[in-house]
């Protein structure tokens, strides 16, 4: 369902599914990512619920594209997600399962190798998300409390991903310890 809600919130103005793909590219990028194949079932399905009208409109390239929009059903929805608690959902996180079962290879140097080059991934995306904030700061000087709503909204997010990195990497520090430490006592009760 956070896609049919994402889409909502996307959905200020009239647009086609691949508008919306862009808008994907433009907002939510940092945090959320979605493919024409999965945006295409979604908003037939908010049309089907009542939440989405659609009608067909000329294109300056080639046939006419669907064009969405969102209806008063629709909107309320929104709202009432945007009213609600915090939605944490049920994060997938892949490199959680390959390091579940990295165990399997016996080999604490992989894992260790696999953890290292974990911590690099996401110092290299927290510096991502961090020249994104600078930009945001470049584009909107003075306080952010002065920025317009939309922008404010941006850097809110940019900071808490930022912070979640950060622990992110924390813990791969700590994984990294645990894993020298473990490797040393190895070493240790071999040689004792």
């Amino acid at each position: 369902m956070a896609l049919d809600l994402m889409l909502l919130g996307l959905l200020r103005d009239p647009a086609s599914g691949y508008d919306l793909r862009r808008e994907f590219d433009r907002g939510p990028r940092h945090f959320w990512s979605a493919h024409l194949s999965q945006i295409y079932p979604t908003l037939q399905r908010m049309e089907d619920r009542g939440w989405l009208t659609s009608g067909a409109e000329p294109s300056e390239k080639g046939p006419a594209r669907r064009v969405y929009r969102r209806t008063p059903a629709g909107t309320a929805a929104l709202h009432a997600w945007l009213r609600g608690d915090p939605d944490l959902g049920v994060e997938r996180l892949p490199y959680i399962g390959q390091l579940v079962f990295l165990g399997e290879l016996r080999d604490r140097a992989r894992t260790r190798v696999f953890v290292a080059d974990l911590r690099d991934r996401f110092d290299a995306y927290r510096d991502f998300l961090r020249a994104s904030a600078d930009a945001l700061r470049a584009d909107h000087p003075g306080d952010p409390a002065g920025w317009d709503d939309d922008a404010l909204h941006e850097l809110l997010c940019l900071e808490i991903g930022i912070g979640a990195l950060d622990g992110k990497i924390a813990a791969c520090d700590q994984g990294m310890a645990l894993l020298d430490a473990s490797s040393a006592e190895r070493e240790e009760n071999r040689h004792g």
